[in-house]
């Protein structure tokens, strides 16, 4: 019986593991900065702003992240009001896709290369398309994934509201 119970536990672990890294949130085919610039455009004409989540389906957190903001909807209604939310990959290990290589280059300068604070990394950028701020998402964690309240406080506090209201 303990044998049996044993041999569960693995292969629930073992599908459990396997089925998150067989989501797909980002798309590898997309040129980031394409994907940046067609983003700023929508978040124009739109009076919103956006908010670039940096990293890649091979990135357990950036997958988590993904997740807690399409599972809460306080905090997916949060984001849809205000921001077209992108998800720019990038894999650092991938150093085969020379013609992608560029492009990413590209994108890390534009958004100011945000790879220094790990992933998922953060990026807000106003409706020009300038950056505002960057997040190091490892402050909004809380234990094995993220609390609520910080982010929250994030998205509430990199709003096109309480940023246009904070130069007045």
């Amino acid at each position: 019986m303990k044998k049996l119970i044993t041999l569960a536990a693995l292969f629930l672990t073992f599908f459990c593991l396997n089925s998150q890294s067989n989501i797909k949130i980002y798309d590898e085919s997309i040129n980031p900065d394409v994907q940046i610039t067609d983003a700023i455009s929508k978040a124009a004409s739109n009076g919103k702003f956006v908010v670039a989540q940096l990293g890649g389906n091979w990135c357990k957190w950036c997958i988590r992240f993904a997740k807690f903001i399409d599972n809460d909807s306080d905090i997916k209604k949060l984001v849809d009001d205000n921001f077209v939310f992108i998800h720019v990959n990038y894999n650092p290990r991938n150093t085969d896709d020379t013609s992608n290589q560029a492009a990413t280059s590209a994108a890390l300068k534009r958004l100011g290369n945000p790879v220094r604070f790990g992933y998922p990394v953060l990026v807000v950028l106003d409706e020009e398309g300038k950056v505002i701020h960057t997040q190091d998402s490892g402050f909004l964690e809380s234990g094995e994934g993220y609390d609520k309240e910080k982010v929250i406080r994030f998205f509430e506090t990199w709003s096109p509201k309480a940023v246009n209201s904070a130069k007045l």
